[in-house]
């Protein structure tokens, strides 16, 4: 699917007052969600964002940080294998960037986002790669590593194949070098990086389409806290 044929759907769908939509692209008519983020605050919502892939993968991590301290800019680079991506993921591209950024701001807590996304051609397909860095304010790392790594305890939940690929590292961005951040100006602190992989269930899809696992199983999440309710 695409975009497009949401809005399309959502057009036909929305006159019946019973009916949910969970949106699986980025189409962001309704509230961005990610289910261990702030799924609570938005269940009474008819039209469910579920932002993108590597939202997915990577805003909990943001969230992560920014209950611990306030994060100035948020970035995330998904990686994901050129043969996992059909057309809609193709016809999508700005989409994703748009719509990953500004959920990066609004759902992850960060005062700026940016989202890159790169189509890996290797073969054999790789799985899905993301890395995230954010720029906040200092903290106790510990305090960070520790949000971090519960977090990803909460993914793993519905994702079984989400996983950290290294330690979290952590770096100190001094005010007599501070780093530029449009919109925000020049801006120091603590730099945090979590590399990030997300292997998939392999049942029909191949395991290196963790990128579309992990869209199917947030969603999934999402239904069956709304019957739950």
């Amino acid at each position: 699917t695409s975009a497009k044929a949401h809005i399309y759907n959502w057009n036909k769908i929305k006159k019946y007052e019973d009916k949910k939509m969970i949106d699986l692209t980025p189409a962001a008519i309704g509230p961005y969600i990610i289910p261990p983020v702030n799924f609570l605050d938005n269940m009474d919502i008819p039209n469910m964002n579920m932002v993108t892939c590597g939202g997915q993968a990577t805003i909990p991590m943001i969230a992560a940080v920014s209950k611990v301290t306030n994060v100035h800019y948020g970035e995330i680079v998904a990686s994901i294998a050129s043969k996992s991506a059909g057309p809609g993921t193709r016809a999508n591209i700005d989409e994703f960037t748009e719509t990953t950024s500004e959920a990066i701001e609004k759902v992850g807590g960060a005062d700026r986002g940016k989202a890159i996304i790169i189509l890996n051609p290797a073969e054999p397909p790789l799985v899905m790669r993301d890395t995230v860095f954010t720029l906040s304010e200092q903290a106790d790392r510990e305090l960070v590593k520790k949000s971090i790594h519960d977090m990803v305890s909460e993914v793993k939940k519905y994702v079984p194949g989400y996983d950290l690929h290294q330690e979290v590292q952590f770096d100190d961005i001094p005010e007599s070098d501070p780093v530029f951040i449009e919109g925000l100006g020049y801006r120091h602190g603590l730099k945090t990086t979590v590399l990030l992989k997300v292997v998939g269930a392999g049942h029909y899809l191949p395991e290196y389409a963790g990128n579309l696992d992990i869209m199917t199983s947030a969603a999934r999440a999402v239904g069956e806290k709304l019957v739950e309710i």
